[in-house]
């Protein structure tokens, strides 16, 4: 990994303001509170700005309060969302909302028993994360062993999977509280997470490389400056604008984490945010990565295709065009692992 050398996006003066607006159009102005993707939306939303540290108007949760007084009654009857609805309330107290329902809803999650329902370790690994919050928790030490061991087989995250990168992410979110915690991972679930941010810079996945990095700095490493640079130019790749109704979908989740990003970077994010309202999120158009190319390349050569990256790259460049291979070479002087990594990806015989 490399330092990173910041080309600069300047804070403004205006984020709290920005973040207001944000929040004002995700609580009021995109889907009603009682869908469970206004659930799921305003959870991220709060998340993320409550794990970045956001300093928000005095006004910015009003356009909460009726849902923070509500939110108990909610609990009862949907204790099936009871992880959306206690990472809100936890959130909304950090962000500054007065009150201690938070510490009640943590209570009656407990009593109730509801991570045990849970089937997923994963799932299992958020809510006691949210009950820790406000020490409820009791410790899992085999929980805590299993997600290591889910994390540290770093073949895993050499292969193509977006589901289990994102599963490698949030544990490490977790296991870390968001960067609250100091986390010393074993060497091999840093290769893990090396790994998947060089897939998802393969794929120019804007989405899952913001969270890759932000898994490392939450481990206490820093990204590769090739990703990180490359965010940089992605975060002004996005254009906000009013709308007279919400859209049933945009790339609001890309602008969340990348704005995540940035903030924990020391950059600025949630740009272009105005006023509250119908907001639509979109992203410029941007050249799609080589992954498919080079995957279907290398199936094609079956027996023919080796793990031996300074073979294979010779091929690559005759078989890539230009802008493939750039993005594949700069894939390779990202990572000292790259070679490593691309012993797995190959799948040679």
């Amino acid at each position: 990994m490399t330092n990173v050398v910041s080309i600069g996006l300047p804070k403004k003066p205006n984020l709290g303001q920005r973040q207001a607006a944000l929040l004002g159009s995700f609580a009021q102005h995109r889907r009603p509170a009682d869908d469970v993707f206004w659930l799921k939306e305003n959870a991220e939303v709060l998340n993320i700005l409550a794990t970045s540290g956001a300093v928000l108007p005095t006004h910015a949760l009003e356009v909460y309060a009726s849902f923070y007084d509500t939110i108990e009654e909610r609990m009862r009857f949907f204790p099936q969302y009871y992880r959306f609805l206690l990472s809100i309330c936890l959130d909304l107290e950090e962000l500054g909302m007065p009150g201690d329902t938070g510490r009640r809803l943590c209570d009656t999650v407990r009593a109730a028993s509801l991570p045990e329902s849970e089937l997923s370790d994963l799932q299992r690994a958020e809510a006691n994360r949210l009950l820790a919050r406000r020490d409820v928790a009791e410790p899992d030490e085999a929980l805590h062993a299993r997600l290591l061991r889910f994390i540290s087989h770093a073949e895993t995250f050499a292969l193509p999977n977006k589901k289990v990168a994102y599963e490698l992410t949030h544990i490490v979110f977790y296991l870390s509280d968001y960067g609250a915690q100091p986390l010393a991972l074993p060497e091999r679930a840093i290769t893990s997470l090396e790994y998947a941010g060089l897939l998802a810079y393969l794929d120019q996945d804007v989405d899952l490389l913001s969270e890759v990095c932000v898994a490392l700095r939450f481990a206490g490493q820093l990204p590769s400056e090739i990703w990180e640079q490359w965010l940089e130019t992605e975060v002004h790749g996005f254009v906000v604008r009013s709308v007279g109704s919400a859209p049933a979908a945009d790339a609001y989740h890309e602008y969340l984490v990348t704005s995540w990003w940035a903030t924990i970077a020391g950059l600025s994010g949630f740009r272009s945010v105005q006023q509250p309202g119908a907001i639509e999120i979109s992203r410029h158009h941007s050249q799609r990565g080589p992954l498919r190319a080079i995957s279907e390349l290398m199936y094609q050569l079956g027996t023919a295709r080796s793990g031996n990256w300074t073979h294979m790259r010779v091929l690559f460049e005759q078989a890539l065009p230009p802008e493939h291979h750039s993005i594949l070479i700069g894939a390779a002087q990202s990572s000292q692992r790259f070679e490593t990594f691309f012993e797995g990806f190959s799948r040679a015989l």
